[in-house]
């Protein structure tokens, strides 16, 4: 049992707890004598190190101490307890933070795992998502990328640098993304991140306040609806249909909400794709409303069928909307390495708070990356694996439908990495999960991704990490487990 389960709170309620704890012992231990008046406090470092809580804590709660007078820095030499005591000891302590209610989050806010594991199966077994492949071209293009950056050595590395990312690349970034999504953003709106969960993080700790509403899909992204709710913010699952979010819900729900955080181009987890009247409408409601809209883009290199779709930051000219992408779907996820590209009015915020985070990226492979794009690699990639992705989405479209007909009605979307299959007679997709899991196979229900909408019963199932011909067996072990016993119904 990790100290999380035993303590409930969410990450910025913790801090402030454990800050107030040490505050609260350091003016104990003056109050009773036990530091004396003059007497030299113990260094951030080693206090932190002997109460087993970070150096930030610690710093943090000195800082009260010295607001409040019962502490003192001396210039070179540390902090020591204040000379002059008088009138402070008799003092009703404070807290080191104002300890605001914890804001009221809707029910089933924190409820699940933010990826529901399946222990029992690999990582690498079908139909596992979020799994990519590179093929030979790709993989000799990337160690000679690699070789190169290892070779070029700067100073870039030998210091702390922008926390938005190499300037390089942001530039590179953003001529890709004017080129191939339509994005309308300068390098100077780039950030990098180390991907698209990063940057959502980012944009939640700047944008959702305590209490302020925003709109998430129902269902939805569960680690984007996690951050949201970490962060505080009131969740207002706003409905999806065939032609996306429900912007008329959300207006009804809650029209003076301060973002709306969706999936355009390939909504999670159903696959549907936001009309374009849709798409006017969110745009038109984010103006009228001053609210942000924040464009998960998280693999829109993968389109199947008919032109490129628009992007919702393109559309809009950049004022609202904040937009996420990711190279980790498009290259391979152990990259880790994203970005957003910000409104120019969020930036310098939006900045501050990736330095606070992490300080920066990782500047070696920020310089792997920009040799990979400038030698054209990336865009020949990405040609090669549409390509690819586009057949196993058949594949395994034909697999299910050949295999598990009977118990499974696949669904290939136009765009993404992955499909969904729904039940049919009422089955319990949870049931069929573990399932599937006992024949080796990675089938994620989509019902538990709803909050108050109507669930449906489906499986979201990857293509994109295997091979045509490796489809067939495992949708023939799905079918079979799903004909069992274990795929009860509801």
């Amino acid at each position: 049992m990790s100290w999380s389960d035993v303590y409930p709170w969410t990450p910025p309620e913790r801090t402030r707890l454990v800050v107030r704890q040490v505050y609260e012992q350091v003016r104990g231990a003056i109050g009773v004598g036990a530091l004396a008046a003059g007497a030299r406090l113990p260094s951030s470092r080693d206090l932190a190190d002997r109460l087993g809580v970070s150096r930030a804590s610690v710093v943090s709660a000195y800082e009260q101490l010295l607001a409040e007078g019962y502490a003192e820095g001396r210039r070179g030499a540390g902090t020591f307890v204040a000379a002059d005591l008088s009138g402070l000891l008799d003092a009703p302590a404070a807290p080191a933070a104002p300890a605001a209610p914890r804001p009221a989050l809707p029910e089933r806010a924190l409820e699940g795992p933010l990826d529901p594991p399946i222990t029992t199966v690999p990582g690498d077994a079908p139909f596992n998502t979020g799994r990519t492949l590179l093929d030979v071209r790709a993989a000799d293009a990337w160690a000679r990328s690699t070789r190169r950056a290892l070779r070029a050595l700067g100073p870039e590395h030998f210091g702390y640098a922008d926390p938005r990312g190499d300037p390089a690349l942001r530039s590179a970034i953003a001529d890709y993304l004017r080129a191939a999504r339509g994005v309308r953003c300068e390098a100077e709106q780039v950030m990098v991140t180390s991907g698209a969960q990063h940057a959502v993080d980012i944009v939640a700790r700047v944008l959702a306040s305590p209490g302020a509403p925003v709109w998430v899909e129902d269902p939805g992204y569960p680690s984007t609806v996690h951050a949201l709710a970490a962060a505080g913010a009131k969740l207002c699952p706003i409905p999806v249909d065939d032609e996306g979010l429900v912007v008329a819900e959300g207006v009804a729900a809650a029209p003076n909400a301060r973002a709306a955080f969706v999936t355009p181009s390939h909504q999670y987890p159903l696959g549907v794709t936001l009309s374009m009247a849709r798409r006017l409408e969110l745009l038109a409601w984010s103006r009228a409303a001053g609210a942000w809209i924040v464009e998960d883009d998280y693999c829109s290199e993968f389109r199947y069928a008919g032109p490129p779709l628009a992007s919702l930051q393109g559309l809009d000219g950049g004022e609202r909307v904040i937009y996420v992408g990711t190279f980790n779907k498009a290259l391979f996820p152990g990259l880790r390495l994203g970005y957003l590209v910000a409104p120019k009015a969020l930036a310098p915020a939006l900045a501050q708070a990736r330095r606070l985070m992490d300080r920066q990226p990782s500047t070696l492979t920020q310089a792997i990356v920009l040799d990979f794009l400038r030698e054209g690699h990336f865009a020949a990639h990405i040609r090669r694996r549409r390509l690819a992705y586009h057949a196993q989405r058949d594949a395994l479209a034909d697999a299910i439908a050949r295999h598990a007909g009977d118990v499974l009605s696949p669904v290939a979307p136009d765009q993404g990495m992955h499909l969904i299959a729904y039940l049919a007679d009422g089955r319990s997709d949870s049931a069929a999960e573990a399932a599937a899991a006992e024949a080796g196979v990675i089938a994620r229900a989509i019902s538990p991704l709803y909050r108050k909408a109507p669930p449906r019963q489906g499986l979201l199932l990857g293509f994109s990490g295997f091979a045509p011909g490796q489809m067939a067996r495992p949708a023939a072990r799905l079918g079979e487990a799903l004909r069992g016993r274990s795929a009860g119904r509801d």
